[in-house]
């Protein structure tokens, strides 16, 4: 299995601490949020990292992590969405599977191992305010049925945390220019999931540090789901 880290956004919500420093390496509790991230992650084959804004500094942090040796990073030219981001590592990644995940969310070890035991699936979570966020609804059986953006819903709803297992094929897909003139991940998930099964993980652990109060309350949380 290889991963893929999207790591290429601006963090403009973070600023003015992006000013300078790209969102994943934001420190938490002494450490750079990506190396979080990749500590936490099963075993990988290959590691691609998704950058673009201040790329420079993500490149000469890989070159001193201690957590997986073959690494590369992608570079895109104009950011255009996830599933852009996605499916610009088409030719980096070499492994069958693939784990996909957010360069800016802290997740549990344990919940990414499990999401590691599946063909295909998806992290979610449960939130108190579905309007915030892309909301999953499952079949019977608990598989993915449909992901709906930010329905206007009373919580809690179990929402996509940002966390993928793909099949290689995810890269023959052809995604969709979207109303916000971006490619979305999520549309490749839907794609997947109306083929065959695609599992929902539900995780016991999630830190979103999307801005500066999340980061802030970061400083003191509780780490150490994502510490394994």
């Amino acid at each position: 299995m290889d991963a893929i880290i999207l790591a290429a956004g601006k963090g403009t919500r973070l600023r003015p601490h992006t000013n300078d420093v790209p969102k994943p390496l934001l420190p938490v509790q002494g450490r750079p949020i990506l190396d979080w991230i990749i500590a936490a992650l099963p075993p990988v084959d290959r590691l691609v990292v998704v950058v673009n804004y201040l790329a420079e500094q993500l490149e000469e942090y890989l070159k001193g992590q201690p957590h997986v040796r073959d690494w590369v990073t992608v570079r895109q030219a104009v950011p255009r969405g996830t599933g852009d981001a996605l499916m610009s590592c088409r030719g980096a990644v070499r492994s069958d599977r693939v784990m996909v995940l957010n360069g800016d969310d802290l997740m549990g070890r344990a919940d990414l191992a499990r999401l590691a035991a599946v063909p295909m699936g998806i992290l979610a979570r449960p939130v108190d305010t579905p309007k915030d966020y892309g909301i999953i609804f499952r079949h019977a059986d608990g598989s993915l049925k449909e992901l709906i953006e930010k329905p206007d819903l009373p919580g809690p709803q179990l929402a996509n945390i940002g966390a993928y297992l793909f099949p290689r094929s995810v890269f023959d897909l052809t995604l969709t220019e979207s109303v916000r003139g971006e490619y979305e991940i999520t549309e490749a998930v839907s794609l997947l999931a109306a083929r065959g099964r695609f599992e929902v993980v539900e995780a016991g652990y999630w830190l979103p540090i999307g801005n500066v109060p999340q980061w802030e309350a970061a400083q003191t949380a509780d780490l150490g789901p994502a510490r394994g």
